[in-house]
Parts: structure tokens; C-alpha cells; sequence
């Protein structure tokens, strides 16, 4: 497949991306902020809890870590396409629920520009994603019942192109462009068994674009058969290119219409650690803060709250250059643990990744599978328990080489 048909390929994938955002969740913490934030990370790292800051390899496209890019073989063009399958049991103390989701997960391309000095990625990702559909039902004073439904789907994607260049021997620096667009659509409504009582319905949109910058620098070093990686990124806080907000009283006709009414991207930044070993053992380490207390959300600030993440990981291969397979096998193991960034849902996330990879023989390609468990909330409130299931190819080709007849 020449760069024209990868290039093609992604192009048809935004579109895609973007409606199967709107069916990436079932959660109805997904109403809060800007839904549930992607994790925006290759399947090979989200197997090792998340870690990617620190992360530097020629066999994965890390688009978290523009400044990894460089890390490709310089006669190398890779294509990474994933997609998953999610099934969640929601549980409260009035009973509990199944739910099962489907969703392409990214694709990504990278290829070296000059050499193993200058690299650069292309590639479109989910940012976000809205879907719930819940009600709920009471009375006042035994008298008058209602039932109060509510609906939304929806979510950002976003496109990028980053370039990284090695300034050094030891230093690589990096920058991803994003171009984030969507629409979140959400409904509630009032409606009493009392035909005499008015039923009221609100419908709520917001159609949004934005442009932002983020930077990565990574600092590594050989020592024999040691390798240690150290990185760092950083995004600064980013108003909405547009950001339109309407707001429909469906019983009165009346419309509230606000157009860039005060909506930001969070000030990012993270570090992260990784350690590596003749090729067979890889240990790395993350830390990630957005800081969503200090950015405008419907023009004012601490509506949100700053999002933390932690995560920690490792991968494992016997032997990639044995003539056995299963000494070529990756083996992933890795744990994480996240934050809420909204004030309205103020429960935790932790998880845990399991996965392995398959480097088919002929070829560089990989195909890596990657086993999610995750929870959080309590029954109290609303407790979510996930198991999510990552698939992807890594494809790799030679670039602009020509075979012999």
C-alpha cells in the first residue's frame, strides 16, 4: 500500500471516528463536562496501564509523545488502525444494568522525513465521547408523579500532524497540531402522570472547533544494553476557536444562543520515565495533569476541576530475534489511576491492562491485543465496572524502497 491509499485511509477514518464516538460510551457520568475523555494512546502502551510520556520505540506510533517520532527506523513508514469493544455493568442501589459499545479507536501513520533526524505523524483520534439515556421517577408527597428522563449523545474528534526532530545524539523535541471539532446534543425532560401538569423538555447543543499546540521533549540515553528514557510534555491553556452553545425550551419555544460563550482547553502537562533492556524488557512510569479548574467552561472558572493520572507499566518479550515464536511474543501487564475532572461526578478511576502482541513473520507487522478491567463510583452513587477489549494492527513498510525482479 503506497502513502496515497494510507493517506486516503485516514482521511475516510475522521469520518468514521466521529460517529462512532457517539457510541463509545453508555455512561451517564458522560453528561457532565465534555463527556468521558479518550486516553489518546497506542494499544501497546494502554496495555502497560497507560504509560507513554517516557515511551520511545521503532515499533510503535506514539502520537501522545510527539517528540518519539524519531524513534522510526529511518527507512520505515508504519500504519496503526485500532478498534474496541466495551461492556460495562452500572449498578446503584436501586439495581443494576448491562451495557455493551463498540468504537474505532484511532489511526495513526508515521514515516522519517531525513534520516533519523527529522519525523512525522499524521493520524485522527476520538477526544471525547457523549451517550447516555436514563430516567428517573418520583412524587411529591405521594401525590403528584413525575418521571425525569435524560438523553445525550455525541463528542469531539480530533486530527493531527506532528513533527519531531533529534537535536542531539540524546535529545529529541516534538510538536503535535490538533484540529478538534464535534457536537454534544443532550435532552432532559419532566413529565407527570397528572395529564393536568405540564411536561417540560430542554434540549442543549454545543458545536465546537479548536486549534492547539502540544510539546514533547525526550531525553535518552545507551548504556551497553541499557536504555533510559525521560519525557516530558506540555500544552497550554487554549480558548475555543468556536464554541456555539444553544439552549431550547421545547414547551415555550424559547432559545438561548450563545456563540464562543467562554470554553477553554486545559493547560497539560506530564512527565514519564521508561527503562529498557537489550530489547526484552521495558519498565516505564507516567504522571499527567490537565487543568481543567483553571479553564473557562461556560465563561467561568473552578466549574471543573484539575484531572490527575498515574499510571505504571511493563512489557516483556524472551526474544525478538529467536527462531521460536513464542519467544518473539510481547507480553503486557499495567495498572493506572485517574481523577474526575467535574465537580458533579467526583469519583475516581482505576484500571488494569493485560496484553500481548504477535509479530507475524514475514513482515513488521504486529498485531497487538490488549484487555482493559476498570471501576469507579460506588454503589452509593453509581458504580461502573468495564471490560474493554483493544485490537489493532501495527504495519510496518519500507519507505521508498524498490524491490528487485
Amino acid at each position: 500500500m503506497n502513502l496515497k491509499r494510507y493517506i486516503l485511509v485516514v482521511l475516510v477514518a475522521m469520518m468514521a471516528i466521529g460517529a462512532c464516538a457517539q457510541n463509545a460510551t453508555s455512561s451517564p457520568t458522560s453528561r457532565f463536562g465534555y463527556g468521558e475523555l479518550n486516553a489518546n494512546l497506542p494499544n501497546a502502551y494502554r496495555a502497560m496501564g497507560g504509560v507513554g510520556i517516557g515511551m520511545r520505540s521503532n515499533k510503535v506510533i506514539n502520537s501522545a509523545q510527539p517528540a518519539s517520532y524519531t524513534a522510526c527506523d529511518s527507512m520505515t513508514f508504519m500504519f496503526d488502525i485500532a478498534g474496541s469493544v466495551l461492556y460495562t455493568n452500572y449498578s446503584d442501589s436501586y439495581g443494576q444494568t448491562n451495557k455493551a459499545n463498540g468504537n474505532l479507536e484511532y489511526m495513526t501513520i508515521q514515516f522519517p522525513i531525513w534520516r533519523q533526524h527529522i519525523a512525522m505523524s499524521l493520524g485522527v483520534t476520538p477526544y471525547s465521547a457523549v451517550g447516555y439515556n436514563f430516567a428517573l421517577t418520583d412524587s411529591i408527597n405521594s401525590d403528584y408523579y413525575y418521571s425525569q428522563a435524560y438523553r445525550g449523545n455525541g463528542g469531539f474528534t480530533q486530527v493531527y500532524g506532528g513533527l519531531s526532530v533529534n537535536i542531539c545524539n540524546w535529545v529529541a523535541l516534538g510538536v503535535n497540531a490538533y484540529y478538534m471539532f464535534g457536537n454534544i446534543e443532550q435532552t432532559r425532560s419532566l413529565s407527570f402522570t397528572d395529564a393536568m401538569m405540564d411536561s417540560v423538555q430542554m434540549v442543549e447543543k454545543l458545536r465546537a472547533n479548536s486549534l492547539r499546540l502540544r510539546y514533547g521533549v525526550q531525553l535518552f540515553h545507551t548504556f551497553g544494553q541499557h536504555t533510559v528514557n525521560l519525557g516530558a510534555l506540555f500544552e497550554n491553556k487554549q480558548p475555543f476557536s468556536r464554541m456555539d452553545y444553544e439552549q431550547i425550551e421545547m414547551t415555550t419555544a424559547d432559545t438561548i444562543s450563545m456563540i464562543n460563550a467562554g470554553f477553554d482547553m486545559p493547560m497539560m502537562y506530564g512527565v514519564g520515565l521508561s527503562y529498557a533492556y537489550a530489547n526484552r524488557l521495558v519498565i516505564g512510569a507516567d504522571y499527567m495533569c490537565h487543568d481543567w479548574a483553571n479553564a473557562n467552561y461556560f465563561g467561568q472558572m473552578k466549574t471543573l476541576k484539575q484531572r490527575h493520572r498515574w499510571a505504571i507499566g511493563a512489557e516483556y518479550c524472551n526474544d525478538p530475534t529467536s527462531r521460536k515464536y513464542v519467544d518473539q511474543v510481547y507480553w503486557r501487564l499495567g495498572v493506572n489511576y485517574t481523577t474526575a475532572y467535574t465537580n458533579q461526578y467526583n469519583e475516581a478511576e482505576w484500571g488494569v491492562g493485560l496484553g500481548v502482541g504477535f509479530p507475524l513473520r514475514t513482515t513488521g507487522t504486529v498485531i497487538n491485543a490488549t484487555v482493559e478491567y476498570g471501576k469507579r463510583g460506588n454503589k452509593n452513587v453509581l458504580s461502573e465496572n468495564y471490560m474493554r477489549l483493544v485490537i489493532n494492527a501495527s504495519i510496518s513498510e519500507y519507505w521508498f524502497f524498490k524491490r528487485k525482479l
